[in-house]
């Protein structure tokens, strides 16, 4: 028995560990025993040192002093802030009503809604929560088939997993070593994508059985002109001026300043443009020029806001004016500010919004603690040299990696949430994804779409249970449970394509997140070397390379391998 414990520690640990997880004992703890058990069996083995131990401490006060991870408390308080300022209510109404004369226009309306509460509020809680109170009681008033109704709603929830200011993003970026602006910036295309692909099946239905998904009748859409007419033609115009007014301003910054980025240029223009279409709206509205239909100025005031808070917190991100943690800590600001000027904010949504944040930045941290133990112990008994030999030996090569990898992830999503995911396994697979050549902002962003099945999973589905939470009495949990099917398959099918076409993920722009530090050293007088008196010392990170040396300054290059 001892032989056999000695030579297959890292699988019987691993094993140990999967047993704790399905007994039902709390993530953070399973693992932190689990390593601490291992680690005293090692020592008693003669398979560790107990100097192992005493990295301990250094590990949990690295942890406590990762500021990336102070942006994961932001981003929870500006959702939690976001879900009562009023903000929800709002847009779905507003979006509902424009969408409204089309088959399926509340669907349309509830994913658009979905993908920008994503955008703004990064917490999948908050955007099912109110999702689910406002748009399902309407949809269902209005004939909308149960398992397509709560289907929809449950689905766009769920973007705010992969469209930044995703939380499980950050996490990603953390554990992967990476930059947390790369990953949100790697995201965006394939959450775009995905809320495109769930537009595209609600529009299968709205032609394979319309009666499912019917359009609003006219008495519920309240926002016509006195004559009868929609008024769209008005917002169509304003966004064509909008679009043509980015374009010029665009080229005028490019051409102005040859050193800005395309992408930074887009960004900034987007906003000027934005800011104009809502000076139109807000001088047309006060001094009642008529210019605008009613449905173009509620748009224009109803978007504006969140617009203007995606830019505050990913435009500074994208742009380079603020790290991930400032744009949180920005986020968190202009959530406050929407909150007081929609007359939501008070002392009770302040004392809600951060207990529930305090609650679950604990988790997060707990857990992280509790796989950093277990990850000392396991590559200890050299658990990640078993990993590494166990995907790399895997038939079919890199693709074979990744197809076994996503399956592994996607049916221990059945039992686990994103962050115990994104803890446990991804530390164990990145740095054999890196060994096979595969980029690991890529690697975390497909990871992410495939976690992000963790919400829609029957039976044990967090979106499923939010929206059963706040669902009526008529609709059962097997409708549910069946409307969020056809959403899982499409998430699945969105993994296969990244997979397929592995440049659907943009990683043209990555950060170096190694640092090169270089040092001075005064020799003093008398203790000249060479013709200098002092030294460059220089530590960097990663496969650089001595730089040559002569004999008047000579310079020490310290080279370490990559830390993951």
């Amino acid at each position: 028995m001892t032989e056999f414990l000695i030579a297959n520690m890292a699988p019987v640990m691993f094993g140990a560990l999967v047993v704790f997880l399905l007994s039902g004992f709390p993530v953070a703890f399973s693992l932190a025993a689990n390593g601490l058990f291992f680690g005293l069996v090692g020592i008693e083995l003669g398979l560790l040192k107990p100097e192992l131990l005493q990295a301990l401490p250094n590990r949990i006060f690295g942890i406590m002093s990762n500021d990336t991870l102070l942006a994961i408390p932001f981003f929870t308080f500006m959702g939690l802030i976001l879900e009562r300022s009023g903000m929800a209510e709002d847009l779905l109404d507003t979006i509902g009503q424009l969408f409204g004369p089309l088959r399926g226009g509340v669907a349309y309306a509830v994913i658009f809604v979905g993908a920008l509460l994503a955008a703004t509020t990064g917490v999948v809680a908050a955007s099912v929560i109110s999702m689910g109170l406002i748009s399902l009681p309407v949809m269902l008033r209005y004939g909308y088939d149960k398992k397509i109704a709560t289907g929809v709603i449950a689905a766009s929830g769920t973007l705010a997993q992969i469209i930044p200011p995703s939380l499980v993003l950050i996490v990603m970026a953390d554990q992967l070593g990476r930059s947390v602006g790369d990953m949100y910036q790697a995201a965006f295309g394939p959450g775009l994508m995905l809320t495109a692909m769930y537009a595209g099946y609600v529009l299968i239905i709205s032609i394979v059985k319309p009666k499912w998904v019917p359009a609003l009748p006219v008495e519920a859409r309240n926002l016509r002109q006195p004559d009868g007419k929609s008024g769209v033609l008005s917002l169509f115009v304003l966004i064509i001026g909008a679009a043509v007014a980015c374009f010029v301003i665009e080229e005028i910054l490019l051409a102005s300043n040859p050193k800005l980025h395309a992408d930074e240029g887009i960004i900034y223009a987007a906003t000027l443009s934005i800011a104009g279409a809502f000076l139109v709206a807000y001088v047309n509205r006060k001094m009642k020029l008529g210019l605008l239909s009613r449905i173009a100025e509620q748009v224009v005031f109803v978007l504006v806001p969140p617009l203007a808070l995606i830019f505050l917190v990913l435009g500074t991100i994208f742009v380079g004016i603020a790290t991930p943690t400032e744009g949180g800590g920005m986020g968190a600001f202009g959530a406050l500010v929407l909150a007081l000027m929609n007359r939501r904010l008070s002392w009770d949504l302040l004392k809600q919004a951060m207990n529930s944040t305090s609650r679950l930045s604990c988790f997060v941290m707990f857990i992280l603690i509790g796989s950093s133990v277990f990850g000392l112990i396991f590559r200890g008994v050299n658990g990640d040299l078993w990993v590494e030999h166990l995907l790399t030996s895997l038939p079919g090569g890199t693709a074979g990696f990744l197809i076994v990898v996503n399956i592994l992830f996607f049916g221990l999503a059945f039992f686990l949430d994103f962050f115990e995911l994104a803890f446990i396994l991804v530390p164990l697979v990145g740095p054999v994804a890196e060994k096979m050549g595969i980029d690991l902002i890529w690697f975390g962003v497909l990871l992410s779409v495939n976690m992000q099945t963790s919400f829609m999973h029957p039976p044990f589905g967090f979106a499923l249970f939010y929206l059963r939470s706040v669902a009526p009495k008529e609709v059962k949990t097997s409708d549910i449970y069946w409307g969020s099917v056809p959403f899982v398959v499409i998430q699945v099918i969105m993994v296969t394509l990244i997979i397929a076409f592995p440049k659907l993920i943009s990683v043209d722009k990555k950060t170096d997140m190694h640092e090169k530090i270089e040092l001075q050293i005064d020799m003093g007088e008398g203790q000249e070397y060479g013709s200098r008196g002092g030294m460059d010392l220089n530590f960097s990170g990663g496969d650089s390379k001595p730089e040559e040396t002569t004999e008047e300054a000579p310079a020490l290059n310290f080279s370490e391998p990559d830390k993951k």
